[in-house]
């Protein structure tokens, strides 16, 4: 089987004509996707990717992704399978395009889009759903698909081998709870920073009657408004509900711990991006100030360096994984290794486009053969756009059901890629 043609199409939903997704730092954003397809010589055989972004731009991950199709198209499934760290790194270092990221920005997110498409297409050519595949996998080939470039100093290949193979006679037990009780999940779709109070209040009760304990807040804009939201959120999950809260990277570190002091009332169990998401010493300098209030932080944290620098330093309580931020598959499993050995629970993002069902995988994975906890785990969930997925997550009791059918859970209905593409799409040309 050979990859034939990389499509690639800009999707754009209009999520700021209800303000869904709003923060103190993206006030009106429309939740789009860079949406890529591989299409292979097997008549009906394709893998999906995408790479989340907020509407304006998403034409330039676009045509980033249109410049890697050479690197990709011709390859056979076996080829890539076989190497596919080789695969990982022709896209990575490329002498002539390295000099756009390396491993960062605009280039890593294509990197992100067509690395997971072509692990949806090899999960689906497996006939499993990907957390299935990659735990079938055997532990050295699975080590051997892993990018370890520059992290050796925080974990090698060796001591990565000997974690997953420690864990393997007890994953049996782990996926029996898993499958019985699910993947604990929190919403933050009640807590957008546009919302008004009275809607605040009202998705919060709606909340709390399907099952949710745990809730996410966006803060940064006005330390009153987020008292005064903090107050309606708590008075509505009552004092054993659980409260995140995130900044979205709106304040300085100062700032940050002077703000974050004054909401320790409303019990906060952590703060998201309370600064620069490239500022590790200030991260850990939060970390000090707040504690026992944990710091997360990692969704724009753009590669598995930095990562190994904010667990080096001590500087976050949670590890917070993007999908599409880190260059896919390969470079996710080195920081789920790296938090797993630093003790540091993994909690992905997902507000956004597709990102629920991406995560999902990688969180059960996680528990089943590298961390093998559930402990201060929990995973992010935002009731928008699943309708456009041709297998949508499953939330029960406020918890991730696992996905059972083949791949990456990531392909869009034909109807909304058509009816959302942007500009030509029915729902911009309206």
């Amino acid at each position: 089987m050979r990859i034939t043609h990389v499509e690639a199409r800009d999707i754009r939903f209009p999520t700021s004509k209800m303000l869904d997704g709003s923060d103190a730092v993206n006030v009106d954003p429309d939740y789009s996707a860079a949406y890529v397809t591989l299409h292979t010589d097997q008549d009906g055989l394709q893998g999906n990717g995408l790479a989340f972004t907020c509407g304006r731009g998403t034409e330039i991950v676009v045509t980033m992704i249109r410049a890697f199709a050479p690197l990709v198209e011709g390859r056979t499934i076996d080829e890539i399978r076989e190497d596919m760290l080789g695969f990982w790194r022709r896209l990575t270092s490329d002498s002539q395009m390295r000099w756009l990221g390396p491993e960062k920005g605009v280039i890593h997110l294509a990197t992100a889009a067509i690395t997971n498409a072509v692990w949806d297409l090899l999960a689906r050519c497996d006939e499993k759903p990907l957390w299935q595949y990659l735990l079938d996998m055997p532990v050295e080939t699975l080590v051997a698909c892993i990018e370890f470039r520059y992290v050796t100093d925080l974990i090698t290949p060796e001591e990565a081998t000997y974690m997953l193979r420690s864990l393997e006679p007890s994953r049996a037990s782990r996926l029996h709870h898993l499958r019985k009780n699910g993947y604990p999940a929190y919403t933050t779709s009640a807590g957008w920073l546009g919302y008004s109070d009275e809607k605040l209040r009202n998705l919060c009760r709606e909340g709390v009657a399907q099952g949710w304990t745990r809730f996410k807040q966006k803060v940064g804009a006005n330390i009153e408004d987020d008292r005064r939201r903090a107050r309606i959120i708590r008075e509505e999950i009552g004092k054993d509900g659980i409260l995140m809260m995130d900044a979205n990277q709106y304040w300085d570190v100062d700032e940050a711990i002077r703000h974050m002091n004054r909401l320790r009332e409303f019990d906060p169990y952590w703060i998201e991006e309370p600064t620069s998401p490239d500022d590790v010493l200030g991260h850990a300098a939060i970390a000090t100030a707040l504690r026992p209030i944990r710091v997360a932080t990692g969704e724009h944290a753009q590669n598995r360096v930095l990562f190994k620098q904010f667990l080096q330093a001590d500087a976050i309580g949670a590890c917070q994984i993007d999908a599409c931020r880190l260059g896919g598959v390969n470079e996710v499993l080195a920081v789920l290794l790296m938090a797993a050995k630093c003790g540091v629970p993994v909690c992905p993002h997902a507000g956004g486009v597709g990102l629920c069902e991406y995560v999902q995988h990688l969180s059960i994975f996680d528990y089943v053969a590298v961390s093998g906890s559930l402990e201060h785990r929990v995973l992010e969930y935002v009731d928008h756009l699943h309708e456009h997925f041709v297998h949508p997550v499953t939330i029960r009791d406020g918890n991730y059901v696992a996905p059972e059918t083949p791949g990456y859970s990531i392909e869009m209905h034909p109807t909304s890629l058509d009816r959302y593409e942007y500009p030509g799409g029915a729902a911009w040309k309206q």
